[in-house]
């Protein structure tokens, strides 16, 4: 059976001006009249940045002011992960089409403001300020009509030296106008932490690490771990087992929104491992404190004389009965 033709197609092909090209690519440019982005060949073909970056752009710059462009605001538009948008905008940023710049609003308020620039080499050409046209150029002065024959010219003074002119200085280069805040792909990374050891790895931990291990895919089928990765995960699910940590609660942790699709189960529990230790539980001293009572109380007595209750750190008289104490001894000291 022949092939069926575009009908529509070998009509806009036969208005491509020109022969058309044996091999490569045949543009068929139709002009848009609404809902278009002008995008320069120094991005569409820009040699260093990936496609990803590329296509990254295209979208950013069609979308309009105050847009959010976060990576998780792009990872929900487009089918990228956010790793690979996070790669590209790194990319972007490091050739000056994304910058990252602080503001301060008038309420005090320090926000980050993300700016795209379309054409990132024409912010550093001088330009004019805002709303002010190009200064014109002074005409030069009509040279003077040169002496002839018939009129000689007249004696004129000789004309005077003109004054020493000062070197012109040379203005200072502007300071530049984003600052990147992301560090370009190639600067070194921070060392990664290493994963968590228990104070002593004793028969019983490594036992109870390794089940836990074991049966992890059980409960999550991604997380299916070879033997290897098994016995190197081991230290670090001890340490949490030695802190006190609940198995159900360990699982729940290290399985929990896992990324879809999973790659590397067993790197994505190294990172959670030692990334979310719990901290060292309390010691019996420090428990301890936490029950002491921070009110003193102070304790009842009963009175010598009077057989009453009273509060007092030690045993004695109650008020009244010190009262009168003192009212006798001093009548007595009156009447000697």
């Amino acid at each position: 059976m022949d092939t069926q033709q575009n009908t529509a197609l070998t009509r806009a092909l036969a208005e491509v001006p020109g022969p058309l090209p044996t091999s490569g690519v045949i543009h068929i440019t139709l002009p848009h009249t609404d809902r278009f982005t002008v995008v320069g060949n120094h991005l569409a073909q820009h040699p260093d940045l990936s496609c990803t970056a590329v296509g990254l752009a295209v979208r950013i710059q069609s979308l309009p002011q105050g847009a959010k462009v976060g990576i998780k605001a792009l990872a929900a538009r487009c089918k990228e992960g956010e790793k690979r948008i996070a790669a590209a905008l790194r990319e972007l940023e490091a050739h000056g089409y994304l910058r990252r710049v602080r503001d301060r609003l008038p309420s005090g308020r320090i926000i980050t403001r993300t700016v795209f620039c379309n054409r990132p080499t024409a912010l550093l050409r001088p330009r004019h300020p805002a709303g002010a046209p190009p200064q014109p150029a002074k005409p030069e002065p009509a040279p003077a009509p040169a002496p002839t024959a018939e009129a000689p010219a007249p004696d004129l003074p000789a004309p005077q030296p003109a004054p020493p002119q000062a070197p012109l200085s040379v203005p200072p280069s502007p300071a530049p106008l984003f600052v990147p805040r992301v560090p370009p792909p190639t600067a070194p990374k921070a060392p990664r932490r290493p994963l968590p050891q228990p104070s002593a790895l004793t028969p019983g931990l490594d036992r109870a690490a390794t089940a836990f291990l074991s049966d992890l895919h059980r409960h999550a089928p991604q997380f299916m771990l070879s033997e290897e990765d098994v016995r190197r995960l081991v230290p670090g699910v001890a340490a949490w087992l030695e802190r006190a940590a609940c198995p159900d609660a360990i699982r729940r942790v290290l399985t929990d929104d896992p990324p879809h699709p999973l790659k590397h189960p067993a790197k994505l529990l190294t990172y959670r491992l030692t990334e979310l230790l719990p901290p060292a539980p309390p010691g019996v001293d420090d428990l301890a404190a936490l029950a002491r009572p921070r009110i003193t109380v102070t304790p009842f007595q009963t009175c010598d004389d009077c057989d009453r209750a009273f509060r007092s750190p030690t045993p004695g008289h109650c008020r009244d009965c010190r009262e009168d104490r003192a009212r006798r001894t001093a009548y007595a000291q009156a009447a000697a």
